[in-house]
């Protein structure tokens, strides 16, 4: 099994990722992963902290001369801001300071529901880890879960549907080409009419103090039918797809293919259609992609039947809600005077739905990772390599 945990605040020195159950073999180029962090640090609307961090991966163990070597892979990332709060972030007690305490809870934010559950007197305790500054570990893990997945054509990518009320149009694009229109955009979107408004919108809310959320998808390509499994809840592809989405900071909602517009259709409207063509039984490129025969007239099951991936690409929409630091703050209460009050100001965006995406990509990619290995599993890239291509064979020829 593939886990992975992550450790580190959001101005302390450094943030800690460690990643078990990773096969030998498997070439990884760090340079991959920090354009994957460059790209979460994008997008139009995004906050002066982006303006600090150049956030760069150091690989500490796991790998020799650019490849896995089955032991635990870890990663640090330094935090450049940290030498601005060694004394606010200090772990000498001698440093505490109670006259900087936060003691005003952010609406929407773990700040009040954490200092109740960990008994702490100064919301920093809390802010400091559920803050979306470890968004980068879990970009950075997924960036490396590409590199298992490339070997075998597998692709995942990320882009913004809607920011607000103004919704990209994508008719006539292939998933390829809207993700390269994607990732020339500001806001990460492949229709140049909505992104002119949504970049309007943002600079609206950013004169008010207000924040924006939006909606991005991920799709993944080249997957084979059959990761993830129907005998168990925790076990079921789609449900562990939704359950990561959702654990990122701000995310409020997860469909998969239609998702919620299945509920207002009727089944014949719905359910994907299966066809046979022995001519679609071919193989193609390397490593080798090979059909079944079997196909689908459509997707709208967004590539997942039963628990399980069915051969389609994977589509996957997911919503954030705008951001809980507002610069015009929304009325709290404070914890020590219980007198009402403005809420505290941290450092904020005004979006970052468009990063968000790139987040996404990553989590997805983890999962996937995570499905493929226990599939395919074996202790060496050449081992899985084999086990997969007797599984392509295998179904080939069903």
């Amino acid at each position: 099994m593939l886990r992975y945990f992550t450790a580190g605040e959001s101005h302390g020195p450094c943030l800690t990722m460690i990643i078990d159950g990773v096969p030998a073999g498997f070439p990884v180029d760090p340079g991959k992963i920090n354009h994957d962090l460059w790209r979460r640090q994008q997008g139009y609307g995004r906050g002066g902290r982006m303006l600090i961090e150049r956030d760069e991966v150091q690989i500490r163990s796991g790998v020799r001369w650019g490849e896995t070597l089955g032991s635990p892979v870890s990663f640090g990332i330094e935090n450049r801001d940290w030498k601005n709060w060694t004394k606010k972030m200090s772990a000498a007690p001698e440093d505490r300071d109670e006259k900087i305490a936060v003691t005003k809870p952010r609406p929407g934010h773990a700040d009040l529901n954490g200092v109740l559950k960990y008994d702490r007197s100064d919301i920093r305790d809390i802010l400091e880890r559920a803050s979306a500054r470890d968004t980068v570990s879990r970009t950075a893990v997924g960036s490396f879960s590409k590199q298992i997945l490339s070997p075998f054509g597998i692709r995942v990518m990320g882009y913004i549907r809607s920011i607000g009320n103004i919704t990209s149009n994508f008719d006539g694009l292939s998933y390829d080409e809207a993700y390269a229109r994607a990732e020339e955009s500001p806001v990460r979107t492949a229709d140049s009419a909505a992104e002119e408004k949504m970049i309007g919108l943002i600079e609206e809310c950013k004169k008010e103090g207000n924040t924006l959320g939006g909606i991005f998808e991920i799709i993944a390509l080249g997957l084979p039918p059959g990761l993830g499994t129907h005998t168990q809840w925790d076990r079921k592809l789609d449900g562990r797809l939704a359950q990561a989405l959702m654990s990122i900071q701000a995310i409020k909602g997860v469909e998969i293919g239609l998702g919620f517009e299945m509920a207002r259709r009727r089944g014949s409207q719905v359910h994907d259609e299966i066809f046979f063509d022995p001519a679609k039984m071919v193989s193609e490129g390397t490593p080798r992609i090979v059909p079944t025969g079997f196909y689908r007239g459509s997707n709208n099951s967004g590539g997942t039947e039963g628990g399980m991936s069915n051969g389609a690409p994977l589509v996957v929409r997911v919503a954030m809600k705008p951001i809980s630091t507002l610069m015009s703050p929304l009325q709290s209460v404070d914890l020590r005077s219980k007198q009402q009050t403005d809420a505290s100001v941290e450092r904020s965006d005004v979006c970052a739905a468009p990063a968000a995406a790139v987040v996404g990509e990553s989590v997805v990619a983890f999962e996937l990772a995570n499905a493929f290995l226990e599939k395919f599993g074996g202790d060496s890239l050449r081992e899985i390599r084999r086990n997969y291509e007797s599984y392509l064979e295998q179904i080939k020829n069903f």
